[in-house]
């Protein structure tokens, strides 16, 4: 009698455990999957926003007129006339900059010299 109770409750608790175990198993590569699915398309995302980038960065090359460089063209102006005309020549004399004239051009120069390591460092906190 009590191998009929065992083997009666052994049978069909073994094998519910062993069908949960299963059940387990299964939504756990079904959650592995899901993730590796994502992962590729966050890839794929980051591929595509790259490549957009790369794009406008392409169809930016080679234009003189652009706002950033026509700044830049104004504020090297003005350095080499202060610097070899009238500095190095002795040619003339020029006012200083002063007010919004000097802080923009020192905008100007700041942004030539330090835009890639500014990109640089967002590029690092954004990972």
């Amino acid at each position: 009698m009590w191998m009929t109770i065992i083997s009666f409750l052994g049978g069909p608790v073994i094998k519910g455990l062993i069908d949960a175990y299963n059940a387990h198993l299964k939504a756990q590569s079904a959650d592995a999957a899901t993730a590796a699915n994502l992962a590729g398309k966050e890839i794929a995302a980051q591929v595509s926003e790259t490549n957009a980038i790369m794009q406008y960065r392409i169809a930016e090359i080679g234009h003189w007129y652009e706002p950033d460089k026509l700044m830049g063209y104004c504020v090297a102006a003005y350095f080499c006339k202060l610097l070899v005309w009238d500095k190095v020549l002795g040619l003339g004399t020029t006012d200083p900059l002063a007010g919004f004239a000097a802080v923009t051009s020192n905008l100007v120069v700041s942004f030539y010299f330090a835009k890639r390591g500014f990109e640089n460092i967002a590029r690092i906190i954004k990972r």
